[in-house]
């Protein structure tokens, strides 16, 4: 109800400068660790019995997707709120400013938003220093946190790998699992990069600079099944640990629409549809995180039931507000 209150003067704002404003209160929240746990044994009471995954405990089975703290500003504020986990970035090895404003949008009779941020981030080096100086004052949270990685918008293709793994090594020690963002639309290229061979060249190189790391790998909704298929074997016999599906989706189909990558409801039915052909394809020798269009109890079910074993959210947060997780987590 409070949200329902807050919403129409955060909406009055572009988007993006009310995502600055909450992410700006998000970070102060997770300074004040009394406060986070506070608010988490209050929020917090999934039904479900926490799940073991990839050798790390999660609480509930509801994440946080990239692209919301793409710094990693406020981890424990996640965790407030209800997070089971948190994926955070995407981050490039340098530092780089991404495209010019405006270059976030909101479509409330959606439920949907446009970006094309371009991995904007403070780079590799950065975010690891801010997160070891989150834990060693105790601000890491006690649940999984997953890094999203990617390559410069500078970086040519067929240089990726060298990206990727130097962000793996930056990186590594202060994850708990890596994902490769190989399928965001707004980094031009980037997308070529889930052929097959390049997915493969791509995981060993992460494994290799961070050996003791999972590593999963997320892809475009715009896949067809074969090229679905193809990544997902390749990515397994690389040595991923599985896939998330799905990124979010070019609006170049869509011309009456800003530039970018549409996340959100108008992607619910095609991410359900790629994890149920994951699913079929992979069976049980990988782990499947179901992404887009989640905002209610019924769509977190919808997906379990397709066969993904763990949820992310991301727009649900700007239309449902902070504590849709904690909601969620009671399905």
């Amino acid at each position: 109800m409070l949200y329902r209150a807050v919403r129409p003067i955060l909406f009055r704002c572009d988007p993006e400068s009310a995502h600055d404003a909450a992410l700006s209160a998000a970070s102060r929240l997770a300074r004040r660790p009394g406060w986070c746990v506070s608010m988490r044994r209050r929020l917090a009471r999934p039904r479900e019995e926490p799940v073991r995954l990839l050798g790390l405990e999660f609480p509930t089975r509801i994440g946080l997707a990239a692209g919301f703290d793409k710094n990693a500003l406020a981890p424990m504020a996640w965790w407030a709120v209800g997070f089971g986990f948190i994926e955070l970035g995407t981050i490039t090895p340098l530092p780089q400013p991404g495209h010019p404003r405006p270059r976030m949008f909101r479509l409330p009779h959606e439920r949907a938003l446009v970006n094309r941020m371009g991995f904007n981030n403070d780079g590799a080096a950065a975010v690891a220093g801010r997160l070891a100086a989150q834990r060693d004052v105790g601000l890491r949270p006690p649940i999984p946190i997953w890094i999203s990685i990617g390559k410069n918008a500078v970086t040519a293709p067929e240089r990726a790998a060298d990206d990727y793994a130097a962000a793996a090594s930056a990186l590594g020690p202060h994850a708990d699992l890596l994902t490769l963002n190989i399928s965001s639309p707004n980094t031009e290229g980037l997308r070529s990069l889930q052929a097959a061979e390049s997915v493969s060249r791509l995981v060993e190189a992460v494994r290799a600079a961070a050996p003791q790391r999972p590593v999963l790998v997320k892809v475009a909704p715009e896949l067809d099944e074969p090229q679905l298929s193809a990544a997902a074997e390749a990515a397994l016999s690389a040595g991923a640990s599985g896939l998330i599906a799905t990124n979010t989706r070019s609006t170049e189909s869509r011309p009456e629409l800003p530039r970018g990558g549409l996340s959100g409801l108008p992607l619910r039915e095609t991410a359900l549809r790629r994890v149920t052909t994951l699913r079929r394809r992979v069976g049980d020798r990988a782990v499947l995180v179901g992404c887009g269009g989640i905002d209610d109890r019924g769509s977190a079910r919808a997906m379990r039931d397709a066969g993904a074993d763990l949820v992310q959210l991301y727009t649900a947060l700007i239309y449902r507000g902070p504590f849709v997780a904690a909601r969620l987590s009671h399905a």
